[in-house]
């Protein structure tokens, strides 16, 4: 006769999802293993505590999505104390740290737009480890506004009777609006209606100070003729903004600031110049777009002048206000002024560096982004040829130098490319996305551009020591 068939092996039973949760250690036995007081004494044992009991309860979860298919195996109490101190390393790690940018972009917005000289630097350290003199006169010991010395500078530089400080230019477009338009029309070009991102729109913030726009012109074309006509007992203000973030070309036509003028003497209805950007030098020197120069403006009589000091300046993020002593003296005494007024940070920072322009010698040397925007092409050849030395050995990269166009970036000069010479990278074992994000990861994070599954390199935006930073980097990843 035939054997008998042989019966089926009966698979072991898996194992239940309440069984392997029971096996999970408890937050005290983690905290009695081997290191956790080595962790409580650097990080207090309370926020041991808490960390320990996110990750248990991160392995619960991690269990209960897998179960009953399969389940994960559990790490040992060494391996979660290790992920316990990555996770309070990661929180006490400042979010606003150093980075390095490798993009070209020079006022990177998602980095922190400008760097500041090293004269801000020292001037913010000073003035921050003790008690300073930022609202106080010395001689006398009388009270103070505190931006009068940023004040003065600003006399100087751009020729105006008085300036006054906010927290940025958007800031003060609103100040402005506020105190000479409220309940009353401000007119301006169609063509001007900018939109500066995060949500800053130029109606929307006429609405909010309680002006009412009345736009004029067209797109494209607008004269003084279409201002002229748009006059009327209600006009508060006539606006001219800089439209440093896009460009109209082609078939246009403005108004210069000083037939502006001209019309709102006549009409006795102030004119307020809002150049955006904002500029203390003249960059078509350098070859660069013909950017509103702060001192021209002024000079044109327009009433009061508000620009950025973090973009072309270069120097710590504020708007500043120049013009007539009397129409800035209103705005110091508006209410609304105390809520965007400057901490002794940023007016430290840039009082240090406003005096850097005292000194045209120095001054493309002493701020870095002049430097950046006015290195010469042979340097930033021989930067990008240091940087490929420095990591063409690594395996399975192909590097090569390129041409290419750095941006000021910042919303300002749109359209404009900076030639450049950058380091393109490429490898098989990694496509350019992950090996971008491997190098954000990196400590410092590093940013670079993409382009046709290659990574590129601008040494345009590099600070000393940034290209064997990169190179560290790329041998950890790619090693």
């Amino acid at each position: 006769m035939p054997d008998a068939a042989a019966p089926a092996p009966v698979p072991a039973p898996a194992p239940s999802l309440g069984a392997a949760l029971r096996k999970i250690p408890s937050v005290d036995q983690v905290l009695q293993a081997a290191g956790a007081a080595a962790l409580a004494e650097t990080y207090g044992r309370e926020q041991v505590v808490e960390a320990v009991r996110a990750q248990l309860a991160t392995l619960r979860e991690r269990l209960r999505a897998t179960a009953p298919s399969a389940t994960p195996a559990l790490p040992t109490l060494p391996a979660l104390l290790a992920a316990v101190g990555a996770a309070l390393a990661a929180k006490r790690r400042a979010r606003i740290r150093r980075a390095v940018n490798a993009t070209g972009i020079i006022l990177h917005t998602g980095l922190g737009r400008a760097v500041l000289p090293e004269a801000a630097i020292e001037a913010i350290a000073a003035a921050h480890r003790s008690y300073a003199l930022v609202a106080v006169e010395q001689e006398t010991g009388d009270r103070l506004w505190r931006e009068h010395p940023i004040a003065e500078l600003l006399r100087e530089l751009t020729g105006a009777e008085a300036a006054t400080v906010v927290n940025n230019n958007a800031a003060a477009t609103l100040l402005i609006l506020t105190e000479l338009a409220r309940g009353r029309e401000v007119i301006t070009s169609r063509g001007q209606l900018v939109e500066i991102g995060g949500s800053f729109r130029l109606p929307d913030v006429m609405a909010m100070s309680g002006a009412r726009l009345v736009e004029v012109g067209t797109t494209n074309k607008t004269y003084l003729r279409d201002y002229e006509r748009a006059l009327t007992p209600a006009t508060g203000l006539l606006l001219n903004v800089h439209t440093s973030n896009y460009k109209i070309v082609g078939f246009t036509e403005s108004v210069p600031t000083a037939e502006l003028v001209g019309l709102g003497r006549k009409a006795g209805v102030p004119v307020v110049d809002d150049i955006g950007s904002g500029a203390l030098v003249d960059f078509s020197a350098l070859g660069l777009p013909d950017e509103p120069i702060v001192a021209r403006s002024v000079a044109a009589g327009a009433d009061l002048v508000c620009f950025s000091a973090d973009k072309l300046i270069g120097g710590p993020q504020a708007g500043i206000v120049v013009g007539r002593k009397d129409t800035v003296v209103r705005l110091r005494k508006n209410p609304l002024f105390r809520a965007l007024r400057s901490d002794k940070l940023t007016l430290s920072a840039l009082e240090a560096t406003l005096k850097l322009y005292l000194d045209k010698s120095t001054l493309f040397a002493a701020v870095p982004t002049l430097a950046m925007v006015s290195l010469p092409p042979a340097e930033i050849l021989r930067r990008a040829r240091r940087l490929r030395a420095l990591i063409r050995s690594l395996p399975e990269v192909e590097t090569a130098l390129a041409p290419d166009g750095s941006q000021l970036g910042g919303g300002s000069m749109p359209g404009f490319d900076l030639p450049t010479t950058v380091v393109t990278l490429g490898t098989r074992r990694l496509s350019a996305e992950k090996l971008a994000l491997a190098l954000r990861r990196n400590e410092p994070p590093i940013f670079a551009r993409i382009n046709k599954d290659r990574l590129l390199f601008d040494p345009r935006t590099l600070l000393p020591g940034d290209d064997r930073e990169i190179a560290a980097a790329l041998v950890r990843i790619l090693a």
